[in-house]
């Protein structure tokens, strides 16, 4: 049994007006982010098993965000995140030619979207959680996201402007508690935000790119 389970037989034996969002019960579809005892998870991946037999499991709604009714959280200012992002940007295509990846730039980009936007890493995330700073970040789900359209091969935008001032790389510091709780073990912290930090870095503060830009009038 999982504690799915659990919130499903207090709904039909005790409370039946129970507020619980749930849909595919196979941690794939993320809905049913709830905190355990404390802890962001997912009520469908976390066994009953793995509490003592008279221990109590409370279950409460993710944190950061409204509450709609009882274990129910409001995540759309996630969406709002969402739309701030430009969208995949392709070269043209030569007629002559397809488009061919290496296989470590789609090793990369399919480990980005493995994410179910469960937003257990937004829940966590100590920046999101300070009602005055989360407006100016957009989270590690969608720095995730940014990484994977940034390091894409045959993606031309140029989004290390936004990376910077709207999407707020520079708020995070580094504690990698959103990736301690990814179901699906995405590496956030190392594999996305840090080398996005790093690309800002390149771009504005390293010294002899400066330079270059200053001479030749171009982006590294």
């Amino acid at each position: 049994m999982v504690v799915l389970d659990a919130i499903h037989k207090i709904q039909s034996n005790q409370a039946n007006d129970l507020a619980c969002r749930w849909n595919c019960k196979a941690g794939k579809c993320g809905s049913c982010g709830v905190e355990i005892n404390g802890k962001p998870k997912l009520a469908c991946m976390t066994r009953m098993n793995e509490f003592e037999e008279e221990q109590t499991v409370v279950i409460t709604p993710l944190k950061s965000f409204p509450v709609i009714k009882d274990i129910v959280s409001d995540v759309s200012w996630n969406y709002k995140q969402n739309e701030k992002i430009i969208p995949f940007s392709p070269s043209k295509k030569d007629k002559e030619k397809d488009f061919v990846m290496m296989q470590k730039d789609i090793d990369r980009v399919q480990h980005f979207r493995k994410c179910i936007e469960c937003y257990l890493c937004q829940n966590v995330c100590h920046v999101i959680r300070d009602n005055d700073t989360k407006e100016n970040f957009v989270g590690p789900r969608f720095m995730t996201r940014l990484a994977s359209l940034e390091m894409h091969p045959y993606d031309r935008a140029d989004r290390i402007p936004d990376i910077k001032n709207e999407h707020g790389s520079g708020m995070c510091n580094i504690t990698r508690c959103c990736t301690e709780v990814c179901p699906e073990e995405i590496q956030i912290t190392d594999d996305a935000i840090i080398p996005l930090k790093e690309r800002v870095v390149d771009r504005f503060y390293d010294p002899i790119t400066i330079l270059f830009r200053k001479i030749f009038g171009k982006k590294k």
